[in-house]
């Protein structure tokens, strides 16, 4: 099993901040944008320096499950 924790903001001096897979940077905001979508809510998520996408996510309504 895979352990889940959150990390203290104000440890990110010591390197817990994320790094962006395509340019490299520190992680310090994600732009997000909504996308349109017949059923639900979909998102895009990427970084606030290079704009290139990290995920997309899905968050299903309360009718679908």
């Amino acid at each position: 099993m895979i352990k889940f924790e959150f990390v203290d903001p104000d440890l990110r001096v010591g390197g817990t901040s994320p790094i962006c897979p395509h340019c490299s940077t520190r992680i310090e905001k994600i732009y997000a944008n909504e996308i349109k979508a017949l059923l639900g809510k979909r998102y895009i998520y990427f970084c606030s320096e290079c704009l290139k996408v990290l995920g997309i996510s899905h968050r299903k309504g309360f009718w679908m499950g």
